[in-house]
């Protein structure tokens, strides 16, 4: 058994899950807008224990989603994940929160393309096949008319996360195809960090940091 505790606040989405060997065995997350992280997270990995019908001590590794993403929200999840590891002196694990994101996308061909809604026309991408193979990494791009439009010439491409809304306003290719509503969650990290277990392929607690792509610029209240 390799149990694997699975957290997830790169987004408005607070999402956790608990894996046995790849599989999500309970998941729990609330997507609120106002971002709920810093009240529910602690409470959602209590309530995936309690389900479980396990204890912390039953877990061998906890991964958290290492961005891009919200500041604040990846924060809040990798403080989390560090102080678990901690006390309960098991590994850390990160998963790419695009990667995750693209494997909500179940599709037979063309290329993936998860994305995370930035400022104004920005959005933070990467490319995956659709067998999940990755094919370009996380970038911080502006979008315009002709952004993706090697791949859309070539095949279907499918776009998914949040920051799909702004993108189909830009882009009417005939091979784009808008996958809507998504956000990243825990329930396909399981998988993710299962694979990165068997390698141990894990992180220095004491000094992993979130991956931000870009520097966090505090914004002055309009009051």
């Amino acid at each position: 058994m390799a149990i694997i505790l699975n957290i997830e606040t790169s987004t408005t989405n607070c999402s956790v899950s608990l894996s046995n060997e790849g599989e999500t065995l309970v998941l729990k997350e609330d997507n609120n807008v106002n971002y709920s992280h810093a009240e529910s997270l602690h409470v959602f990995i209590d309530e995936v224990i309690k389900s479980s019908q396990l204890t912390l001590n039953n877990i061998d590794a906890i991964a958290v989603s290492k961005g891009p993403g919200s500041y604040t929200g990846l924060r809040i999840g990798v403080s989390a994940a560090k102080g678990l590891c901690y006390a309960l002196n098991v590994p850390l694990i990160s998963v790419s929160t695009l990667e995750a994101l693209a494997h909500q996308a179940n599709v037979e061909n063309g290329v993936i393309v998860p994305m995370l809604d930035a400022r104004r026309l920005e959005v933070y991408s990467a490319i995956y096949s659709a067998s999940y193979s990755e094919i370009r990494g996380v970038e911080a791009q502006v979008l315009n008319e002709d952004s993706f439009l090697e791949y859309l010439d070539k095949d279907q491409t499918h776009f998914i996360g949040n920051g799909v809304e702004k993108t189909k306003q830009l882009i009417s290719h005939k091979n784009a195809n808008f996958i809507e509503g998504k956000l990243p969650s825990a329930r396909e990290m399981g998988q993710l960090a299962y694979q990165k277990y068997k390698k141990s392929d894990i992180e220095d607690v004491a000094y992993f940091e979130p991956f931000y792509l870009k520097d966090f610029i505090a914004l002055k209240s309009k009051k």
